[in-house]
Protein backbone atom coordinates (compact mmCIF):
# COMPACT_ATOMS: atom_id res chain seq x y z
CA UNK A 1 0.00 0.00 0.00
CA UNK A 2 1.36 3.40 -1.02
CA UNK A 3 -0.07 6.61 0.41
CA UNK A 4 -0.09 10.12 -1.00
CA UNK A 5 2.41 11.08 1.70
CA UNK A 6 5.01 8.75 0.09
CA UNK A 7 4.63 10.08 -3.47
CA UNK A 8 7.67 11.91 -4.87
CA UNK A 9 7.64 15.48 -6.18
CA UNK A 10 6.47 15.64 -9.81
CA UNK A 11 4.67 12.28 -9.81
CA UNK A 12 1.08 11.76 -10.91
CA UNK A 13 -0.90 9.05 -9.12
CA UNK A 14 -4.49 7.78 -8.97
CA UNK A 15 -6.52 7.59 -5.76
CA UNK A 16 -7.50 3.99 -4.97
CA UNK A 17 -9.02 4.20 -1.50
CA UNK A 18 -9.65 6.65 1.33
CA UNK A 19 -8.97 5.53 4.87
CA UNK A 20 -10.31 7.27 7.94
CA UNK A 21 -13.87 7.75 9.09
CA UNK A 22 -16.55 10.32 9.63
CA UNK A 23 -15.79 14.02 9.24
CA UNK A 24 -12.16 13.47 8.20
CA UNK A 25 -13.09 11.21 5.29
CA UNK A 26 -15.93 13.54 4.26
CA UNK A 27 -13.57 16.58 4.27
CA UNK A 28 -11.06 14.76 2.04
CA UNK A 29 -13.83 13.75 -0.37
CA UNK A 30 -15.20 17.31 -0.42
CA UNK A 31 -11.77 18.52 -1.57
CA UNK A 32 -12.14 16.36 -4.70
CA UNK A 33 -9.91 13.50 -3.59
CA UNK A 34 -12.23 10.64 -4.48
CA UNK A 35 -11.59 7.15 -5.85
CA UNK A 36 -10.17 7.37 -9.39
CA UNK A 37 -9.05 11.02 -9.15
CA UNK A 38 -5.67 11.87 -10.74
CA UNK A 39 -3.35 13.70 -8.32
CA UNK A 40 -0.13 15.52 -9.31
CA UNK A 41 2.32 16.33 -6.48
CA UNK A 42 3.34 19.91 -7.24
CA UNK A 43 5.35 21.02 -4.17
CA UNK A 44 6.50 19.72 -0.83
CA UNK A 45 7.37 22.15 1.96
CA UNK A 46 10.97 22.04 3.27
CA UNK A 47 9.97 20.09 6.38
CA UNK A 48 7.53 17.94 4.41
CA UNK A 49 4.33 19.54 5.69
CA UNK A 50 2.15 20.60 3.86
CA UNK A 51 2.12 18.93 0.48
CA UNK A 52 0.74 20.90 -2.49
CA UNK A 53 -1.09 18.83 -5.08
CA UNK A 54 -3.09 19.49 -8.23
CA UNK A 55 -6.38 17.64 -8.47
CA UNK A 56 -9.31 18.28 -10.84
CA UNK A 57 -7.69 21.47 -12.27
CA UNK A 58 -7.10 23.22 -8.95
CA UNK A 59 -4.29 23.32 -6.40
CA UNK A 60 -4.74 22.03 -2.89
CA UNK A 61 -2.52 21.90 0.20
CA UNK A 62 -2.74 18.84 2.41
CA UNK A 63 -1.27 18.06 5.80
CA UNK A 64 0.88 14.94 6.02
CA UNK A 65 -1.66 13.39 8.39
CA UNK A 66 -4.39 13.75 5.75
CA UNK A 67 -2.13 12.57 2.91
CA UNK A 68 -1.42 9.42 4.90
CA UNK A 69 -5.11 8.48 4.72
CA UNK A 70 -5.17 8.48 0.89
CA UNK A 71 -4.09 5.23 -0.77
CA UNK A 72 -2.74 5.66 -4.32
CA UNK A 73 -1.20 3.70 -7.21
Amino acid sequence: MKTLKEVKLGETVTVVKLHGTGAVKRRIMDMGLTKGAQVFVRKVAPLGDPIEVKVRDYELSLRKADAELIEVV
